[in-house]
């Protein structure tokens, strides 16, 4: 799964990688989350373009947005079977620019937040489908979702599920949509190799939405992540112990 990201390159050095002809000025992202707009390239008119998508993705069929459930990710072993994908994955390809993701791993009843990144500390391009939804009143919005294959033997100590990253290599054949056929592109949804990625634990700062700086990324110890566990138990529990240990004889101290 990937439900949040970050986007920290410049952008003359994004642009240079994926070949965009726009110019884009951004400011980095530190803790990029679902419902936000976020960066898109795709191939349109012979040449590749940046264009801003709203993350979660809306098919076209979709009367009324409010019932309908986000999805943010899109399982490459069923894209050519789900309805809300079939149509993407075949003339909707995209890549999202960014550096690296979270992921939350599950330890004694706890989510432990962990920053995922390439081991080389070059940036990464998600596979990603999307689609224009259209609204009863003429409006429209662009939606995407991140398209994600089951983890490999590294990455699943965290999660069983991680985003397809494809290669600069392999753009163009990802973006090519110029044809239905897809048996070109089904190699590229699957997991990084082993040893593509690192990652070290972070803060539970980063479990907010509205925190969004570059101490997210910093690695924390042993001891700081005791720390906030200690601080994230619920006072209703520590008032209840407290009362419980009171004899009724009362104390000075």
């Amino acid at each position: 799964m990937c439900g949040r990201f970050v986007i920290t390159s410049a952008p003359a050095a994004l642009r240079q990688l994926f070949g965009y002809i726009e110019q884009p000025n951004f400011p980095p992202r530190y803790n990029v989350a679902p419902t936000q707009p976020i960066p898109v390239v795709l191939a349109e008119n012979g040449a590749r373009h940046f264009r801003l998508m709203r993350w979660g993705l809306l098919p076209g069929w979709v009367k009324d947005p409010k019932g309908f459930t986000l999805l943010i990710n899109a399982r490459s072993e069923t894209v050519l079977e789900k309805p809300a994908f079939k149509r993407a994955i075949r003339r909707r390809r995209g890549l999202i620019p960014a550096d690296g993701y979270y992921e939350w791993k599950v330890a004694d009843g706890r989510k432990q937040p962990f920053f995922i990144h390439r081991a080389d500390g070059a940036p990464l391009g998600f596979a990603a489908l999307f689609e224009t939804w259209a609204g009863p009143n003429g409006e429209e919005l662009d939606t995407v979702a991140i398209v994600t294959a089951a983890a490999g033997e590294d990455l699943a100590a965290l999660h069983d599920r991680v985003p397809v990253t494809i290669s600069p290599r392999d753009f163009e054949r990802w973006l090519d949509i110029r044809g239905d056929e897809v048996d070109a592109i089904l190699p590229l949804m699957t997991a990084p190799r082993i040893g593509e990625f690192a990652w070290h634990p972070v803060s539970t700062r980063v479990n907010r939405v509205a925190n969004d700086d570059d101490q997210l990324l910093l690695p924390i110890s042993a001891e700081e992540m005791a720390a906030e566990a200690e601080a994230a138990k619920p006072k209703k529990a520590a008032r209840k112990a407290a009362a419980s240990s009171d004899d009724g004889q009362g104390s000075l101290f």
